[in-house]
């Protein structure tokens, strides 16, 4: 079926953040050509005119040279496809065909390296100071050697540090070099990232893939094929690397979301957004305080404390625009600890912060506070608020996972009936009381009426 024109939601990073941000890509459409019943190629451009595309090809082939030599002429746009039958024969062996993209690159199928919905790797961050670093050595790199216009570059690179570099008239080709050098030399390009002069499409994402590569960025745009292709093979893909900002197209979590702020090491941040809102009526995370989305505002303060925040939720669409990775429940329809344990088991570090999507005033001075109290020793550090513990606005050890999965196996799910059990370090509310911005961070919003009180806490 011909790609939509409808606008995505990508990501902006600029001024040291990662905004969210309504854009269209342009189309790319893969059209199986048949002729007397032969498929004899894969032609590859814009999804307008594609009579003229099919007609053009075979007549630059040699096929044709007349519209008195086609008999037939279909184009199905639903399948693909562009069914044809000519006057004259087709040799019995053809050459291989080259497709309509910059370069003519040969066509070829995508690769099994490119499975449905790969996740990209969790531990695999990027600064975005390295893609501009990356950028600026591609550029330095292309005035050196070229000596007229009309050429393509790419190099790879690892922590913006360039690696290997390429220069063609095809943009496709310069993918292609790279890997040969690599092959010849031994280098190994799984993890790394790749940057290039050149639009995206489908078959430098291909051949990103069969090496390994984790991140692409480009000056240009990539087509919506090319966006679709990295969301399923788990590369991060970013466009318009320009003047101190650049837009991401695919698997944003990759991107190092506010990386200028202090943040807190081995410590990953976790939002708790799973629970039915039965009692609001409906998703409180997604209730707005000051004009902005209860989880939206937690997740700004984690994402200047943490390397990585992630979102446990059963509904990961309803969150796109925030730029982390989102888990499920692996125990899903059990409450609050499904949630713990679930942030845990995705979780990259020792420790977690957990807090709840519906904590409006979660604030840095407590969680770095909590943070730094955690000990080796501790299982859990869980502070007092003003009506009691708080275990849903806590640290978390990495051995909790195996607690709550035995819990849950056991078919006990009261918190802190477990967190007796544990090693707990309990923050008394006198300890909390003295940290600056304490009396609102642990708000919580649950019916309309407590949404209407918080409306008026400034």
């Amino acid at each position: 079926m011909k790609p939509d024109d409808n606008n995505k939601t990508f990501f902006n990073y600029r001024d040291n953040r990662l905004q969210p941000v309504s854009a269209g890509v342009v189309s790319e459409y893969p059209l199986q050509l048949i002729v007397n019943g032969r498929e004899i190629a894969t032609l590859i451009g814009s999804p307008h005119d594609l009579r003229f595309l099919v007609a053009g090809f075979l007549r630059l082939q040699g096929f044709v040279s007349a519209l008195t030599d086609f008999e037939m002429f279909s184009i199905c746009e639903e399948f693909g496809t562009a069914n044809v039958k000519i006057k004259g024969e087709l040799p019995e062996r053809l050459k291989p065909v080259l497709t309509s993209g910059c370069g003519a690159g040969i066509s070829f199928s995508m690769p099994s390296a490119i499975s449905p919905d790969r996740a990209a790797d969790p531990k695999f961050r990027v600064q975005p100071a390295h893609i501009f670093s990356l950028m600026e050595a591609l550029a330095k790199k292309a005035d050196h050697y070229r000596t007229h216009g009309g050429i393509h570059s790419a190099a790879t690179g690892r922590s913006g540090r360039l690696m290997l570099y390429a220069e063609d008239l095809g943009r496709h080709n310069t993918f292609d070099r790279i890997a040969g050098e690599a092959l010849f030399k031994g280098i190994t390009l799984a993890g790394a990232e790749l940057v290039t002069s050149g639009r995206v499409s489908t078959e430098m994402v291909a051949k990103a893939a069969l090496m390994g590569i984790k991140l692409i960025a480009s000056r240009t745009s990539p087509t919506d094929m090319a966006v679709k292709l990295c969301d399923q093979a788990g590369i991060c893909l970013v466009g318009y690397v320009r003047g101190g900002s650049f837009n991401v197209y695919s698997h944003p979590e990759v991107i190092e979301d506010c990386p200028s702020g202090s943040k807190i090491e081995g410590v990953t941040g976790a939002i708790l957004a799973g629970g039915s809102s039965s009692r609001m009526g409906k998703n409180k995370a997604l209730m707005e305080v000051d004009g902005i989305p209860i989880i939206a505002r937690t997740y700004r303060t984690m994402a200047e404390l943490f390397h990585e925040v992630i979102i446990v939720t059963n509904t990961p669409q309803e969150y796109d625009f925030l730029p982390c990775r989102k888990v499920p429940d692996i125990h899903p329809e059990i409450g609050s600890i499904a949630g713990l344990h679930s942030a845990l088991a995705h979780s990259t570090s020792e420790r977690t912060f957990v807090a709840a999507c519906d904590m409006p005033f979660v604030n840095a001075h407590i969680i770095r506070h909590l943070c730094n109290l955690q000990q080796d020793e501790y299982d859990a550090v869980i502070p007092f608020s003003e009506g009691g513990q708080e275990p849903l606005h806590a640290v978390y050890s990495s051995k909790c996972e195996l607690i709550f999965e035995n819990a849950i196996k056991g078919n006990n799910r009261k918190i802190l009936d477990i967190l007796a059990q544990m090693k707990t370090l309990l923050v008394t509310w006198e300890e909390i009381k003295a940290v600056e911005g304490s009396s609102t961070s642990f708000l919580n919003v649950n019916t309309q009426e407590e949404y209407g009180t918080i409306q008026n806490i400034r």
